[in-house]
């Protein structure tokens, strides 16, 4: 089973919100979601990379953290979702890289950030979910706050995470979840575990 299909499946047997099969026609319709890389040059920097960081992000907030009691809805609207914003917002193209064996520069594909809509990161995210489907206060802190101290407001000295991680500890699950997948799982590869 392919990334797109194993996203769907889990889509379809665990998220039924409405509004949730409008957010998921316009993902799979009006989106490079399934074809878009999950970054520029590291973690998921390939044609697909997006879904599968989704897809890891998912396996490791379930497999670590989901307890009787959790919603199944909720881990995985948040895993599959928390990274929207990066939907539309990879630009192909190509860069010079000096080949070691020849010493001749050669052009491989690459990836360049075209941000159409500059809202921030899980911000953005939350928003575009918002456009479809409501999300419950747990899920929107969670997902705005997935980056931790990654997160821009968060290296400026924002309060607000910590106060959003007190109150809320599907932020953290989801943030370390996200961590786990990126550096651990997926961390200068491509391959989906």
């Amino acid at each position: 089973m392919g990334g797109r299909e194993e996203f769907l499946q889990i889509w379809q047997q665990h998220i039924t919100r409405p509004g949730s099969e409008k957010l998921l026609d316009w993902l799979d319709h009006k989106t490079d979601f399934f074809t878009a890389p999950a970054s520029t040059r590291f973690h998921g920097a390939c044609e697909g990379g997006l879904c599968m960081h989704s897809l890891n992000v998912y396996h490791a907030l379930h497999d670590t953290f989901f307890t009787e009691g959790d919603s199944e809805e909720t881990f995985a609207i948040c895993a599959l979702l928390h990274d929207l914003c990066k939907a539309n917002y990879y630009k192909p193209g190509t860069r010079n890289v000096k080949n070691e064996a020849t010493g001749q520069w050669e052009k491989v594909p690459s990836y360049s950030v075209e941000d159409l809509f500059p809202y921030g990161h899980g911000e953005k995210s939350v928003f575009l979910i918002e456009r479809f489907m409501k999300l419950h206060i747990e899920e929107a802190v969670a997902i705005r706050w997935h980056m931790g101290g990654f997160d821009d407001a968060a290296r400026g000295g924002c309060f607000a995470i910590s106060e959003a991680y007190d109150k809320y500890p599907l932020a953290v699950k989801l943030h370390i979840a996200d961590l786990e997948a990126t550096y651990l799982m997926e961390h200068r590869t491509s391959a989906v575990r």
